[in-house]
């Protein structure tokens, strides 16, 4: 089995929330898509589109999910703005204040009391979002990533990548994209010679350039970088959407800068796992 990889652009058209907890009523967004949230994404899209072409099929969500983690693997998906020669990556970590003057915003929101005509009672809350125009030169934002599929895949996801909606409250409109740009990567080298690619493995060699570029799993690796306990919710046969809480791990935070050459498995949700050599 063997795994080609293909470099995915989105053009963000509308604000886009990737919950990363809340602090008071705020609550914060991640910077960049994760890839549990692009794999829930794809795996909804695939799912309906088999239902609208065979209603007889007994296709489920759990179902072609498991078929999204065996022949799909994908990158972390970050923010850039096009370029004549291309598109730029804004990573948040290399100036996170301009980073987040640049494209963070929020918005306040609350639920209401008719019979008081008045917000209900601690219900109001104030969401961050990633914008879809940067804000100072208001230049269209694009996410780059990667996908990895293997020769066996027979889902159609080509076509369900031209329909995605991810994150938050996209029930508002938000976390709605454009399919800009799919083509296979022909050289191997990924995020521009940032990390090189392999059958599903990802190898980071270069000195300058050896930041972990998605979550990953801290057991034997040597990083400098914050960890976070990376948690999150599923639906679970015969349980209520969400109740589940799933723990994937300990893992350094994207940006964390690696200390010496390593080699990567892309595993589950696009989470990186150090393949000891």
């Amino acid at each position: 089995m063997t795994w080609q990889a293909y470099h995915i652009v989105f053009r963000l058209r509308s604000p886009m929330h990737i919950g990363s907890g809340s602090v008071g009523n705020i609550q914060r967004t991640r910077p960049y898509l994760t890839g549990r949230a692009f794999w829930g994404a794809l795996t909804m899209r695939i799912t309906r589109e088999l239902q609208l072409s065979k209603p007889e099929s007994a296709n489920t969500y759990a179902e072609v999910g498991e078929a999204v983690h065996r022949d799909i693997s994908y990158s972390y998906f970050y923010p850039a703005v096009r370029t004549d020669s291309g598109y730029q990556i804004l990573w948040p970590w290399n100036n996170p204040d301009t980073f987040r003057y640049r494209l963070i915003r929020s918005y306040a929101s609350t639920a209401l009391d008719y019979p008081m005509q008045s917000a209900a009672e601690a219900f109001l809350h104030e969401s961050e979002f990633l914008s879809p125009h940067t804000l100072d030169k208001g230049e269209p934002v694009f996410l780059t990533g990667y996908m990895f599929v293997n020769d066996l895949c027979k889902l159609d996801w080509k076509n369900a990548l031209k329909k995605l909606q991810f994150g938050g409250d996209r029930c508002y409109g938000w976390g709605d994209v454009k399919l800009e740009y799919c083509n296979p990567v022909v050289n191997n080298s990924l995020f521009n010679g940032a990390v090189l690619f392999e059958d599903n493995i990802v190898n980071l060699n270069k000195p300058a350039q050896m930041q972990l570029l998605a979550h990953t799993t801290a057991t034997g690796v040597n990083a400098d970088g914050d960890i976070e306990p990376l948690v999150g919710r599923e639906w679970r046969k015969n349980g209520r959407a969400g109740r589940h809480v799933e723990f994937t791990g300990i893992c350094f935070t994207p940006g964390s800068t690696l200390k010496q050459p390593a080699r990567f498995h892309v595993g589950r949700f696009g989470i990186w796992q150090k393949i000891d050599v």
